[in-house]
């Protein structure tokens, strides 16, 4: 079995290296012109920002200021004949670490070998599935760290070292992402984030960040995700299919490392006109390959996973969308059993989310409300904003993260005391 699955890995790597070797050969054949001179002159954008936060309220285990940094992103594209080339790269210096830090965000190669077929090979950000800032089938790596400190939007989605293949056949179209190296979740470590221990049962933060035992394996410890997915009167129905890990840790060891167990998921989508609206549903079996029974306290058991959606214009330039979501527990009584210490969690934990959008003053003016409640867990959580468009390079955006919860072993309740504001300054170019 495990010679077939480096056989598949394999063959996927070449399905994605052939079509592209192709193109490149069919290019090359066509002309003289020396290497330089099959690209494109390189467009360059990018922003500098300023940004800083506070807590609102003491917290022993983190420093007041929430985040403050100094931040130059450029994005670097061009192009040939057989190929689409792009870099994107943030530097910042970090005042909670008080270093200098680098990501590169993408820098990938994308080409359309033949009319039913693209390949896309290097760093991006993939995303797919139907929630709004709530994620079922999307098994790709998010930043939530960054989202609750107040960076911008788009820090959510981390970015995977991937091939992907797409293949367009007909009224149904198919998505391969093959991940050779398992790419985690950039999830709340302590560093900017206090939460709670669960091995200890108790809040901490910069004096104890999480250990964990990462799967790092070329080729061994990799991810594979697949989406099928077409129209139907309209309706966007899709399926989908994921081998990996858990993307936040999902276990740990009896000494309290944070592990990640395997971890399969099978899911289906439908998106489409509703009344005078958008509606959506969504589910996912998350199967827990390391303990499909239960019963091991220290790995996270299987779940089933519900979403229901509906969004709709309400006003002038004004968005609304509500959310219905739904965590089930399987196999309760095996979780209750090995559970040694500790408040046990319930067998389905519900999440309402209201999201807002307004804009104003010819839509340069954003307001908007990103909110979560959890009916079960009594927490929940408001991202409120407002982001200004002076100038055509000039923004200014200003916000909070506000968590809420009568008890700190729950989602939300946990961060309360990570309660924040914060402002930026971002010009374009």
């Amino acid at each position: 079995m495990e010679r077939f699955g480096r056989l598949l890995r394999m063959g996927l790597l070449l399905m994605a290296l052939l079509p592209l070797a192709s193109a490149v050969r069919e290019a090359g054949a066509g002309g003289k012109r020396s290497f330089t001179e099959q690209f494109a002159p390189v467009e360059m954008h990018g922003f500098c920002e300023v940004r800083a936060g506070c807590r609102t309220q003491k917290d022993p285990h983190e420093k007041d200021i929430s985040v403050t940094e100094t931040r130059l992103q450029v994005d670097l594209s061009t192009c040939n004949d057989w190929a689409d080339f792009k870099y994107k790269g943030d530097v910042w210096a970090d005042g909670v670490t008080e270093k200098g830090e680098y990501d590169t965000r993408e820098a990938w190669i994308f080409s359309r070998p033949t009319d039913f077929t693209d390949v896309k090979i290097g760093r991006q950000v993939l995303t797919w599935g139907t929630g709004e800032l709530v994620f079922l089938n999307d098994l790709f790596p998010k930043d939530w760290q960054s989202f609750f400190i107040g960076r911008d939007t788009e820090y959510l989605k981390a970015p995977s070292d991937a091939a992907k293949l797409s293949f367009f056949t007909g009224p149904v179209s198919t998505d391969v992402v093959y991940t050779p190296r398992f790419d985690p979740d950039r999830y709340v470590t302590g560093e900017y984030i206090s939460y709670r221990n669960g091995t200890e049962g108790t809040l901490t933060g910069r004096d104890a960040t999480a250990a964990s035992d990462k799967p790092g394996r070329w080729f061994r410890d990799d991810e594979i995700a697949v989406r099928i997915y077409g129209n139907v009167n309209n309706y966007e129905l899709a399926l989908y299919g994921y081998r990996g890990f858990w993307k936040s840790p999902g276990g740990e060891t009896p000494s309290g490392v944070a592990t990640f167990p395997r971890l399969n998921v099978y899911g289906a989508s439908a998106r489409g006109q509703l009344g005078p609206g958008i509606g959506n549903i969504e589910l996912a079996y998350y199967q827990s390959a390391d303990d499909e029974s239960g019963s091991d306290p220290l790995v996270k058991n299987s779940e089933m996973r519900y979403l229901a959606g509906y969004a709709q214009d309400i006003g002038k330039d004004f968005n609304a969308g509500l959310q219905y979501y739904v965590e089930q527990m399987l196999d309760y009584s095996g979780y209750t059993a090995g559970l040694e210490s500790g408040p046990a969690r319930d067998r389905h934990r519900h999440v309402i989310t209201v999201q807002l959008t307004k804009l104003l003053m010819n839509q340069n003016l954003e307001l908007s409300l990103a909110s979560y409640y959890s009916p079960s867990d009594e927490d929940g959580y408001l991202r409120p904003s407002a982001r200004y468009k002076y100038t055509d390079q000039l923004t200014l955006e200003a916000g909070a993260n506000i968590f809420f919860g009568d008890e700190p072993h729950t989602f939300f309740g946990q961060l309360e005391k990570n309660t924040n504001v914060y402002g930026a300054i971002r010009y374009d170019f």
